[in-house]
């Protein structure tokens, strides 16, 4: 039984499934919005939401608590410097007044080779 087991397998052993959690968040952050089936959206919606939550911490004028958020937030994503940048600069700014839901997921259509559910998740 799976009770109280949070978290979607993908398929995936667990440091494939981390590895593509990390690159889809990156690619969300670079691009604001991607294109990805229904599972690995959901998949990914919390990590992306906790990560700007993290960045909004960051906004605050105590350098130290800065750095460390910086710090948490580069442990977590691909993209180095450029992405952090982006996600403290332009991301979280948008987001001070509002407590949460920060991502969309817009169902598409199936995917035509295999039929896999498709969705859109973005930046609110």
């Amino acid at each position: 039984m799976r009770h109280k087991v949070a978290g979607y397998k993908l398929g995936r052993p667990s440091d494939q499934r981390t590895a593509l959690r990390r690159s889809l968040v990156t690619e969300l952050i670079d691009h604001g919005r991607i294109q990805t089936t229904e599972a690995k959206c959901k998949a990914i919606r919390d990590q992306a939401e906790k990560l700007v939550t993290i960045a909004k911490g960051g906004l605050v004028e105590d350098k130290a608590q800065q750095v460390h958020a910086r710090r948490l937030v580069a442990a977590q994503v691909d993209g180095g410097v450029d992405t952090v940048r982006k996600l403290f600069q332009d991301i979280a700014p948008r987001y001070t007044t509002r407590k949460g839901g920060y991502t969309r997921i817009s169902k598409l259509g199936p995917r035509k080779g295999d039929n896999a559910p498709m969705a859109i998740i973005e930046w609110v």
